[in-house]
């Protein structure tokens, strides 16, 4: 297969890619078509004025008629008041269904990456991802409001401005047309360069998009270790990248519209030459060849801009393209087509039976194997063992942030791949052990337990977390805004209102990781107490390092490398366990220690 048949492929598929963007445009066909009526009126306007200026000149100049001549320019002025009211209508509903349909995609593009299993997320960056939502949108609604009108206006005006050349003088539209494929040449060539320059151009965007979230997300550690002149260069350099791309895609760019429009006019020059010929020898007359002339930089200013647009559609197919991508996107965690009922009397309440997990990201590292464990409804459970012994993963398959690769997860005596995915989180309470806050106010952030709770069951659950009392302290109370993450407040504070969430929510099932590991010891004796109130008569999964935490918990499982290797309350795995007794002599004689030399 030939390389330009290949390339044309590859371009027609190209263009193919925007197709489906017009099912977002179907839903406002009314408005499509008055802008459709108003580009017609627009375009037949802009050809009648041709015939203007031939009437202006043979009837009002050459033949000296002061009347005619006012008439001439009389309908000239009604011609062009028709024109600016067409534009104004065009513009404004081209443009109103531009920003209308990219808000449509940014909102289905929203919808689709909230709703994706976690494991997408490690697998692709963040920053493109964001790039897509925003960069790609803003280019597809430039093309729908702005290059895809103008290029069906500059389409109309160059097949009716051939057509008008026709019937003003046929001689010389020849001249013209034959000049026709040295233009479209061009265009072919260093249109498929734009294309690839294009997506070129996107992907380096997303990459400093991506670096600059990554440093300004960690802006305490890049200055606590001096790095803000390295950041400095590097970002640089990555903005740099982007540059040379763009830079490389505007010269091609450029060349394309210079060598177009050059052809153009020097076939407009040599047209002028051969009918300045004719109207000296009386072939024509002077107000057919400004006529002609009139029509013939009609056409080449409309081939200049479809050379332009054309480069612009380019960019939009490669950012259609990587909109759709995301859109067909089929989340691996979805609620079944027809899920069970929730059955709300089952004595234990969780079970893991015979699980192997392995990760995505790590898919030859086992995450669990051949685990087994049962909890029965209204105990505290804990989960302790050494850093990467699988209880955070523990808590992710429960909430069903993945599923097994073997084995199944029980809730209430029921897969959990067989009941509502929103039912099942909703019975669940997470308090991580570093929590996530909003870039909002104190409200939002603990109303997001339960989004229908009021101020004073805020505020209760904001007491019960022993968090109202320094949230008062804050410049305005409750209406404080707590910065990106949270960053105005303490870890131990940030801690507080996640818990207090947690408490609003008033799940089923409690999951604490290391929940209290962010307060001084005079704010987790109160939040433990706090929480002992909680647990009552609700499933609770610690995860806890601190085995002073859970010494009272109904049923400790010592973990280590994936699997339970041991279970039991704390005096019955002091006696049966070593590695557990030599976690608690660490630990207690380091307290031990530290209490001595304060």
């Amino acid at each position: 297969m030939s390389s330009s048949f290949t390339d044309k492929i590859n371009q027609k598929q190209s263009f193919m890619s925007l197709l489906p963007i017009f099912a977002f445009i179907k839903p406002y066909k009314l408005m499509v078509f008055y802008a459709l009526l108003a580009l017609l009126v627009t375009a037949a306007v802009n050809l009648s004025l041709g015939q203007g200026v031939k009437f202006v000149i043979d009837n009002g100049f050459i033949a000296g008629s002061e009347t005619q001549l006012k008439t001439a320019i009389f309908a000239l002025v009604i011609l062009i008041t028709l024109l600016a009211i067409g534009t104004f209508s065009r513009f404004y509903l081209m443009s109103w269904l531009g920003e209308r349909v990219s808000a449509d995609i940014r909102k289905a593009v929203f919808n689709q990456v909230i709703k994706l299993h976690p494991s997408y997320f490690e697998e692709n960056r963040s920053g493109e991802i964001m790039s897509r939502l925003t960069t790609d949108t803003t280019l597809l609604q430039s093309i729908i409001g702005s290059s895809f009108s103008m290029a069906l206006r500059s389409a109309l005006m160059l097949i009716g401005g051939l057509v008008m050349l026709l019937i003003t003088n046929i001689n010389l539209t020849l001249w013209v047309v034959g000049f026709v494929p040295f233009i479209l040449i061009p265009i072919l060539i260093y249109g498929k360069k734009v294309r690839l320059l294009a997506a070129n151009s996107q992907d380096a965007i997303a990459d400093i998009g991506t670096y600059a979230g990554e440093i300004i997300q960690n802006i305490k550690v890049v200055q606590s270790y001096t790095h803000e002149e390295t950041e400095t260069v590097a970002f640089a350099g990555e903005v740099e990248k982007a540059f040379a791309v763009a830079k490389n895609r505007i010269k091609q760019r450029s060349l394309l519209i210079a060598i177009v429009i050059f052809l153009t006019f020097g076939a407009i020059s040599i047209m002028l030459w051969v009918g300045g010929m004719d109207v000296l020898s009386g072939k024509m007359t002077g107000g057919e060849l400004g006529a002609f002339v009139f029509y013939a930089i009609m056409v080449a200013m409309s081939v200049a801009t479809i050379s332009e647009v054309y480069g612009e559609l380019q960019r939009a197919a490669g950012s259609a393209t990587r909109l759709l991508e995301l859109l067909e996107i089929t989340s691996k965690i979805q609620t079944p087509e027809q899920p069970k009922d929730m059955i709300n009397n089952h004595r234990n309440i969780i079970e893991f039976k015979n699980l192997d997990f392995y990760y995505p990201s790590r898919p030859n590292t086992a995450a669990l194997k051949s685990l087994n464990l049962v909890i029965p409804k209204g105990k505290v459970i804990a989960l302790v063992g050494p850093s990467g012994a699988g209880k955070t993963t523990l808590f992710e398959l429960l909430q069903r942030f993945y599923d097994p690769q073997v084995g199944s997860v029980l809730f209430n005596n029921q897969n959990i791949n067989e009941l509502a995915l929103n039912e099942v989180r909703q019975r669940m309470g997470m308090v991580p052990q570093h929590p996530v806050l909003f870039s909002s106010d104190v409200w939002h952030n603990i109303r997001y337990g339960d989004p229908t709770a009021s101020d004073e069951a805020v505020i209760k659950a904001a007491k019960l977390a022993h968090a109202h009392e320094f949230i008062q302290q804050l410049p305005e109370g409750y209406n404080s805004f707590l910065g990106e993450q949270g960053v105005r407040l303490s870890g131990g504070q940030k801690q507080r209102i996640a818990l207090a969430r947690a408490i609003l929510k008033d799940p089923e099932v409690l999951l604490l990781d290391e929940a209290t590991s962010a307060l001084d010891a005079e704010s987790e004796h109160h939040v433990q107490a706090a929480l002992e109130e909680l647990m009552l008569n609700r499933t609770t999964l610690i995860i806890a390092h601190r085995l002073s935490t859970v010494i009272n918990a109904d049923l400790i499982l010592l973990m280590e490398q994936g699997q339970i290797i041991a279970q039991g309350t704390h005096n019955q795995l002091i006696e049966s366990s070593t590695l557990y007794r030599r976690l608690c002599e660490l630990q207690f004689d380091n307290a031990g220690h530290r209490a001595e030399v304060s």
